[in-house]
């Protein structure tokens, strides 16, 4: 061929928005796209060979070489694939509109569709550019007779093109970097990029350094024991566990596979295999890892590939927010390889591979709480983060799986909220259905409830935030025969809120929030109300708080002189008032502490003795420290309090020592 000088033929509509793109994304992007188009042609390759078109040579390796030369700040990219014809060079690199990929799979879209074409050479091709000052190709077509075609260009506005030297069939592109970008041909630097992006491509991927030194033979005078050199290995993995049918994979494969990936030594808890071919082609595993117990520190990594190729980490267009909890990886070979998020925020295609991974993860979870209860049991606190994010962010999400939610209750069982509704109404939480196999008890969620129907009365859900602060509470739930959950989480409070508005039957209230009728023993406020104005007085006078809310109950303990409740709305707002750090505001002082009652029960020696020697010498002293137990068991007392607390508690042991 002549040899002959021209400029780049490049459409502005689809290059410029390509180019925009990797502007704002890491430049060392240029790998994955090179040795992307490295890998399209030998797909090509292994196509025609498939198809009887062409023959692979016996004993021939097909595969992707990458040599690195710091001295000379070089990257060479070599693959022994389909090669290049002068036309085609001229068609596929000179004019950037056209895409190689997408005029051969619309020649063969009809033949087979087993192997998928993962680059988009020309367009690729060019994030040379953004490190490179002067770019080479030397490719060799398979075509018969075909010449080799030699490649020039620097900048990438302009191009030389004459027939070459090359004599094996496939295609070397020769990066010569520019000043700013000598560190991606440092050895160690090409390698973490190499493996970054292209583990798990389906080409073997060899690697070398051609500044690094051979290990130099050492002569131990046995020159017949000679040893053979070492056999290059690919870097990268061509066959990744997800590409498995879930039935030929083993327990201890998932687990290494974890540990390679994201070097966590930790055991996952458990994983799902995604495997869907329609209608839309999705394969992924992942794993659900032991997390810690404070929300804030959970942090997972879903990696997302296209065709075994890397895209990037936790995309929420892609992947359900809630699952970014979670690590492991996704293949969706119909994302295009240059993701852009704002393209796929209105991209209904990916909504739907969205709530398919939510379906599946919710039916894993509903599937292992039927057929392995007491593992989901042993997971639950890894698990109940995740899935009460998940019930957050993801309405389906929890309709599917807010039955089958578990919470631990004060004898440390694990029940589901029907179950602990039918108990607390004295009824068995068994159901059967139309074949008469056990399922749990349905709550009503408020769209089943027809029009116009009486609003049901709400059931309460007791619940514990603080086991040992609240240790008093849970003592007196016991005695009485009644039951709480467990909810220490920093994520419990905006859950139990969010239950309570998708549920038309259920309250939550903590187990100090007021006393239950179980526990008082039917007196009525009538009788008691002379001895609540007259306590309520000496309280307020000796506390010095005359907004102090007092009532008098007689509860069945004798044991409890007196407790503090707090309106379960007054609380939610304290909570909410803290997670947003208005530190201003004092939410301890009285000011705000309205819904604040001091509960004192008229059947306790103390209380009786009050109400009946209201002008004792040591009235005063007694209401102090009934006044500062009770909030004792409620939260911690102020630096101040705390400090005549002790000074008081001193002087009654000093009292019984008289």
């Amino acid at each position: 061929m002549d040899k002959r000088h021209g400029n780049l033929s490049i459409d502005s509509e689809n290059i410029f928005p390509i180019i925009k793109q990797w502007l704002y994304s890491d430049h060392d992007i240029f790998y994955r796209e090179l040795i992307s188009n490295g890998c399209d042609a030998i797909t090509k390759l292994k196509k025609l060979d498939g198809l009887g078109e062409w023959q692979l040579p016996e004993g021939e390796e097909l595969k992707m070489s990458v040599f690195v030369n710091q001295e000379n700040k070089t990257i060479t990219f070599t693959d022994n694939g389909i090669g290049m014809t002068a036309d085609e060079v001229e068609k596929y690199i000179n004019q950037i509109a056209f895409s190689g990929a997408k005029d051969f799979l619309e020649k063969y879209k009809d033949k087979d569709g087993a192997d998928q074409i993962i680059g988009h050479f020309g367009l690729g091709f060019y994030s040379a550019f953004m490190v490179a000052d002067k770019v080479t190709i030397d490719s060799l077509s398979y075509k018969e007779g075909s010449k080799p075609v030699y490649w020039e260009s620097e900048g990438g506005m302009s191009f030389d093109m004459s027939e070459g030297e090359k004599d094996e069939r496939g295609t070397t592109i020769v990066l010569y970097l520019n000043e700013d970008s000598y560190e991606f041909s440092n050895a160690y630097k090409a390698k973490e990029i190499i493996e970054k992006y292209c583990s798990f491509m389906p080409v073997p991927i060899y690697f070398k350094d051609e500044n690094a030194k051979e290990e130099e033979k050492k002569d131990d005078g046995k020159d017949d024991e000679k040893k053979e050199p070492k056999k290059p290995e690919p870097i990268n993995e061509i066959h990744p566990l997800w590409t498995k049918t879930p039935g030929d994979c083993t327990d201890e494969e998932y687990k290494k596979f974890y540990r390679d990936v994201f070097n966590d030594y930790k055991e996952p808890l458990f994983w799902i295999h995604l495997n869907m071919d329609y209608p839309f082609n999705l394969k992924g595993i992942l794993y659900f890892p032991k997390i810690n117990t404070e929300y804030d520190s959970i942090e997972g990594k879903i990696k997302l590939y296209s065709n075994q190729v890397f895209i990037a980490d936790n995309i929420k267009e892609v992947i359900p927010e809630f699952l970014l909890l979670l690590k492991g990886v996704i293949d969706c070979p119909d994302l295009p390889l240059n993701v852009s998020r704002s393209a796929l925020q209105n991209d209904g295609f990916v909504k739907k591979i969205s709530d398919y991974i939510s379906k599946k993860v919710a039916d894993k979870l509903i599937g292992m709480f039927k057929t392995d209860r007491e593992n989901y049991e042993k997971f639950w606190d890894d698990l109940s983060p995740f899935i009460k994010f998940g019930c957050l962010k993801d309405d389906k999400f929890r309709d599917k799986v807010k039955d089958y939610m578990i919470y631990k209750n004060l004898e440390g069982k694990y029940i589901t909220l029907p179950e602990y509704l039918k108990a607390a109404k004295g009824e068995t939480a068994e159901a059967t259905d139309e074949n008469g196999e056990k399922v749990e008890a349905e709550v009503v969620d408020d769209k089943d409830k027809k029009d116009g129907e009486k609003e049901e009365k709400k059931e309460t859900v007791y619940y514990v935030t603080d086991e040992k602060q609240q240790s008093q509470y849970i003592n007196i739930f016991k005695e009485n025969g009644k039951d709480a959950v467990i909810l220490t989480h920093n994520i419990d409070q905006p859950f139990i809120s969010q239950i309570e508005y998708s549920m038309n039957n259920v309250k939550f209230m903590r187990i100090d929030a007021e006393v239950s009728e179980d526990f008082k023993d039917g007196t009525s406020e009538e009788e008691l109300k002379s001895e609540t104005d007259k306590l309520t007085k000496m309280f307020r006078k000796v506390l010095n708080k005359e907004k102090l809310e007092v009532k008098v109950e007689k509860i069945k303990s004798e044991k409890l002189a007196a407790m503090i409740t707090l309106s379960e709305e007054t609380r939610r707002m304290q909570d909410m008032m803290r997670m947003y750090s208005m530190n201003g505001m004092d939410l301890g002082n009285d000011s705000f502490g309205a819904g604040e009652t001091l509960v004192l029960n008229a059947n306790h020696a103390l209380v009786k003795y009050l109400f009946e020697n209201p002008k004792s010498d040591n009235a005063n002293i007694i209401c102090e420290q009934i006044y500062d137990l009770a909030s004792l068991a409620h939260k911690p007392l102020e630096p101040a309090a705390m400090t005549k607390f002790v000074e008081r508690s001193n002087e009654i042991m000093l009292l019984l020592t008289k």
